[in-house]
């Protein structure tokens, strides 16, 4: 469990084949929620999605997490709060980048849960979860150069900026972001 700034405290929660998990797939797909991800999925996407989380496990392969609340510390219940505490989504993922192969983070808070430092906390939360598997010495996060709340979340989380870069996604579209490096454990 990790503390945010604010001292908020989150759990991350392994992402399952079920209603609660899909529900919050189909929320984070929000118009507001994906402005900078080239905009919302269609619902068989988000099926496919959903799934492919649900499988990603074993070792080196990375995980998707539901963000949750820790109960020593719950915040005000956020308007269409039907989760329980769930603040959003989170994981981790191998990729190949520039040559290497290392794991990628991506996130999404609810409306309702951001500002709380909740994302900072969970990411903090999903690399001690990465560097547990010892497979990849980096994790990188890449936002769009225009999100300037997603790069504050890699700032507090303690990522290193290397620069920006070109990035395709979704499949198909080109996206200028920013390549944050965050080292999981030290060089031997």
């Amino acid at each position: 469990m990790s503390g945010g700034a604010s001292g908020v405290r989150v759990r991350l929660e392994p992402w399952e084949d079920s209603a609660l998990c899909l529900e919050l797939l189909r929320r984070v797909n929000s118009p507001a929620m994906t402005s900078h991800l080239g905009g919302p999925e269609s619902e068989e996407r988000l099926l496919v999605r959903h799934r492919r989380y649900a499988e990603l496990t074993g070792p080196g392969a990375g995980r998707m997490y539901r963000i949750v609340l820790s109960e020593t510390a719950p915040p005000e219940r956020g308007e269409g709060d039907e989760g329980g505490g769930t603040a959003g989504s989170i994981g981790f993922w191998e990729r190949s980048w520039r040559g290497e192969s290392v794991y990628e983070t991506g996130w999404a808070v609810l409306p309702s849960f951001q500002g709380r430092g909740i994302a900072a906390a969970a990411a903090r939360e999903v690399a001690r979860a990465a560097a547990a598997q010892r497979t990849h010495r980096y994790l990188h996060a890449y936002p769009s150069v225009g999100h300037p709340a997603s790069n504050g979340v890699c700032r507090k989380a303690g990522f290193t900026l290397l620069g920006e870069c070109e990035f395709e996604y979704p499949v198909g579209a080109m996206m200028r972001c920013n390549d944050w490096r965050l080292e999981l454990w030290p060089p031997s």
